[in-house]
């Protein structure tokens, strides 16, 4: 059973475990970013951008709320596609609540009705609709017949609300209907903790964000990004990573001509890294070709996908 913590003798503290789900290309990452003031999850418009369960962590004066971003939720089609599905439906076995993240600018499609049947509809946990992109939608009518066709799968017995996580429009109110949902505790973490993952794994994702951002549909989704060496030094830090694609093709584009594409993700990398850490970053890249390891449950597993 939780504590109740009181602070000033008169305030009760809250504390929860949240799990953001959606479909891909939703906006989850942008949103946990937006909520923490602070990017600790890449954020892309391409579908597999989240392969892993992030845990960001929000503290304020009367609440802690662990929020955790699953991989966008798809049919799979490989190995690498069914770790992504059991990683979302793992994040929903002991969580407070649910927030079931939707596009407003469309109805409800095959992809949401999916999720809601798979992985919504006999989870004990209570689920929270949150509408996204209300930004993009002037249309009021529409707008609402949107919201009644995701409302329809719940027999219009769920909390909903409408937000922007871009522009940050009804975040606020998101936090509060949040805790709203959750009880009085203790803290889970230190006030100075946001995430969960180390600066090794930081790095890493940050190097794949800027592979998807500079080669776009012909090589993200057969990349890994596998962090060899991380020196940690007062004045800079030195890595050393190694990315991983499908054929010597994707090797060549990834590279470039006279290797200038390799060169553009590593100081992208390397400017926002130096950003997060407040110091000098030495970012060294290298490219191997591992063929079929989306495929390959052993490699997967090497990679750090399990």
């Amino acid at each position: 059973m939780k504590k109740i913590i009181e602070k000033d003798d008169k305030k009760i503290f809250k504390s929860g475990i949240v799990a953001l789900v959606a479909r891909p290309n939703v906006g989850k990452s942008t949103l946990l970013n937006k909520i923490l003031g602070q990017k600790v999850a890449i954020a892309t418009s391409l579908k597999q951008t989240t392969r892993k369960n992030l845990k960001g962590v929000y503290t304020d004066s009367n609440s802690q709320i662990i929020i955790i971003d699953t991989p966008g939720v798809h049919k799979p089609i490989n190995e690498l596609g069914r770790y992504l599905s059991e990683q979302s439906k793992s994040a929903l076995d002991s969580v407070d609540l649910i927030l079931f993240m939707v596009d407003v600018t469309e109805q409800c499609g095959p992809g949401d009705k999916w999720i809601y049947e798979n992985y919504i509809k006999n989870s004990k946990s209570q689920v929270l609709l949150v509408l996204n992109k209300v930004d993009l939608i002037k249309d009021i009518n529409k707008r609402e017949l949107n919201l009644f066709s995701y409302k329809k799968m719940f027999c219009d017995n769920v909390d909903s609300i409408k937000i922007s996580a871009k522009t940050g429009r009804n975040v606020n109110d998101l936090i509060d209907k949040i805790k709203n949902h959750i009880s009085v505790g203790e803290k889970f973490y230190d006030d100075d903790i946001i995430c969960d993952s180390n600066m090794r794994e930081i790095a890493g994702e940050i190097i794949r964000e800027k592979i998807i951002l500079n080669t776009k549909d012909e090589v993200p989704h057969s990349v890994a990004v596998l962090v060899d060496d991380y020196i940690e030094q007062e004045k800079i830090d030195k890595i050393t990573a190694r990315i991983v694609v499908n054929s010597e093709s994707q090797k060549g584009i990834l590279i470039g001509k006279n290797g200038s594409m390799l060169k553009n993700i590593g100081k992208e990398a390397r400017i926002e890294l130096e950003k997060i850490l407040g110091k000098k970053v030495y970012l060294k890249l290298f490219v191997k070709v591992q063929k079929n390891w989306l495929k390959d449950k052993a490699i997967i597993k090497d990679f750090g996908y399990n």
